[in-house]
């Protein structure tokens, strides 16, 4: 599935008559490899899931956005099972599509943060006007912790690259979130983040670990 709709951490077709927020997944392709990610897990719902059996174009996903009522949008969230900046060329094209025909539409990022890495240059400055939130996994107070956590393909270099993607795509976009997972962090480093957080200028989240 290309696109969902959610409320509640229940799934619905995206023609729903509710306020909803609207979910894109570009690729399941991925940097990191966090075990307690749900990319890990063996057999994914393909009735209820962003998990793609292929990649999907732009076109592709326009067509998906037609058969949404887009007056019950309330957010459009690039997300999935996958990297969304992995895909940066197509990713960018949809921003300015939806800030181009539903400019009061909310649209946010969930990121590793690593597009930087990944693209070998500072990337931040293409969400310029774009794009209203970025929501980027910190996951550790640590880089060598970062490391263990999401067992990154660019080593120990991802952590601080992270946080310096943080810093600086701030001065594009509005909103910068970092977040953490409950599960998975012990108390006493979410101390240690938000003391991160705060000396960099940034806003941390604890967000509720999802199973399933």
């Amino acid at each position: 599935m290309i696109v969902y709709m959610t409320e509640r951490g229940k799934y619905f077709p995206p023609v729903e008559d509710k306020p909803r927020g609207l979910y894109v997944n570009l690729t399941n392709r991925c940097n990191n490899d966090c075990p307690f990610c749900l990319r890990q897990k063996k057999i994914m719902s393909a009735e209820n899931s962003l998990w793609l059996e292929n990649e999907p174009t732009v076109a592709e996903v326009l067509r998906e956005f037609e058969k949404v009522n887009w007056a019950f949008v309330k957010e459009v969230v690039f997300c999935g099972f996958g990297e969304p900046t992995i895909r940066l060329t197509e990713l960018l094209q949809l921003l300015r599509e939806i800030r181009k025909n539903h400019p009061t539409i909310p649209t946010r990022l969930n990121t590793n943060g690593l597009g930087n890495l990944e693209h070998g240059r500072d990337i931040t400055p293409d969400f310029e006007n774009i794009l209203d939130v970025a929501s980027i996994s910190l996951n550790a107070a640590t880089a060598e912790r970062y490391l263990q956590i999401t067992r990154s393909k660019f080593g120990i270099a991802a952590y601080e690259a992270m946080l310096t993607f943080a810093e600086k795509i701030k001065n594009h976009v509005p909103q910068v979130v970092m977040t953490i997972v409950d599960h998975v962090t012990p108390p006493e480093e979410i101390i240690s983040c938000k003391k991160i957080c705060d000396e960099r200028g940034l806003t941390l989240r604890v967000r509720p670990y999802e199973s399933n």
